[in-house]
C-alpha cells in the first residue's frame, strides 16, 4: 500500500485552498489599487493607506478593538485556564455537570442570544445595584470575556489531559508545595496551550460585531462595527487596507506564536527528559 495522495486528491485540495484564500489575496491586491472602483483596477497606488491613517474613525475604532480584545482575552485566559484545570482535576464534585455546561454553554449559544441576555443582565444589575450605569467599555469586555473564556478552558482542558502526572508528583517527592509544583512544573509545561487560548480568544474579541452590538454604547464603537456600517454605504477600498493590514499582523502573530510554541516543546521534551532521568537515578 502506498502513502502517495493522488493527483484527484492533489488537485481537490488546490481548489479548497484556491475557493479559501484566493479572496483574501484579492483584498490585498485591490488595496493597492488607484481606482475608487475597487471591482475595477486602475493601477498601483498606495494613497489608500494614506487615507486610512488620517480617518480618525477608523484609527479610534481600532485601538479601542484592540484594547478590548486584550484585556479580554487577558482575563478569558486567567477564567479558561483556571476552568480547565478544575474540569480536569477534580473529576467529581457537587455541581461539576452545572459548572461543566456554563463553561461549554457559549461554544453552543447563538450569539444574538448571548448578546440579548448580557444586555438584560446589564439592565437589570443597573436598576437594582446601579452599576454598570449605562453600557460602555465595562460592559462590551465583561461580555467577551463571558464568551472568550470557553474557548480558552477548551484549549487548556485538551492540554492538561496529556499532562504526565509523573512530574509533578516527582516534583512533590522532592518536597514542593503544591502551588509551587503548579507555577514552575505545570505552567511552563502548558503555556503553549495558554498562549493558543490567549491568541484565539483575542481574534474572537477583536472580530466580534453581534454581542458587542447588544453590549456597547456611545463613545465605545469598535472596529468591526465601522467597517460593517462604511460596507452597508457601499465599498470603501480603504477597508481593503485595512483588511491587508490586519492580515499582515495576524500572519506575522502566527509565524512567531508557532516558533515559540516549537521552542517551547523542545524544551518541554528535554525537561521532561531530564526530570525522567533525575527519577530514575533516586530509583
Amino acid at each position: 500500500m502506498t502513502n502517495r495522495l493522488s493527483w484527484f486528491v492533489i488537485i481537490w485540495m488546490m481548489l479548497i485552498f484556491v475557493f479559501l484564500y484566493a479572496p483574501i489575496v484579492s483584498v490585498i491586491v485591490y488595496s493597492f489599487n488607484a481606482s475608487k472602483l475597487v471591482t475595477v483596477w486602475g493601477g498601483f497606488d498606495t494613497k489608500w493607506y494614506g487615507a486610512l491613517a488620517n480617518d480618525r474613525q477608523i484609527i479610534d475604532a481600532a485601538k479601542l478593538s484592540l484594547l478590548i480584545a486584550a484585556i479580554s482575552s487577558t482575563f478569558a485566559t486567567i477564567i479558561g485556564t483556571v476552568a480547565g484545570y478544575v474540569l480536569v482535576r477534580f473529576p467529581k464534585f457537587l455541581g461539576r455537570t452545572a459548572f461543566s455546561g456554563m463553561v461549554n454553554a457559549p461554544l453552543v449559544m447563538p450569539e444574538v442570544i448571548t448578546g440579548l441576555s448580557m444586555l438584560l443582565l446589564f439592565i437589570s444589575m443597573e436598576q437594582i445595584i446601579g452599576w454598570p450605569s449605562g453600557r460602555g467599555l465595562t460592559t462590551v469586555i465583561i461580555a467577551h470575556v463571558t464568551f472568550t473564556l470557553c474557548y480558552v478552558a477548551v484549549v487548556t482542558r485538551s492540554r492538561f489531559l496529556t499532562l504526565d502526572l509523573s512530574l509533578e508528583e516527582a516534583a512533590q517527592d522532592l518536597g514542593a508545595k503544591p502551588l509551587k509544583v503548579f507555577f514552575v512544573i505545570t505552567l511552563p509545561i502548558i503555556a503553549p496551550a495558554i498562549v493558543s487560548g490567549w491568541l484565539l480568544g483575542f481574534t474572537i474579541s477583536l472580530d466580534n460585531l453581534v454581542i458587542t452590538s447588544f453590549t456597547n454604547g456611545p463613545g465605545t464603537t469598535t472596529l468591526p462595527q465601522v467597517v460593517f456600517s462604511k460596507v452597508r454605504l457601499g465599498l470603501d477600498p480603504k477597508i481593503n487596507a485595512l483588511a491587508t493590514i490586519i492580515i499582515a499582523i495576524v500572519s506575522v502573530g502566527v509565524v512567531i506564536a508557532t516558533i515559540h510554541m516549537r521552542r517551547a516543546d523542545r524544551q518541554r521534551e528535554r525537561d521532561e527528559q531530564m526530570a525522567i532521568r533525575t527519577i530514575a537515578t533516586q530509583t
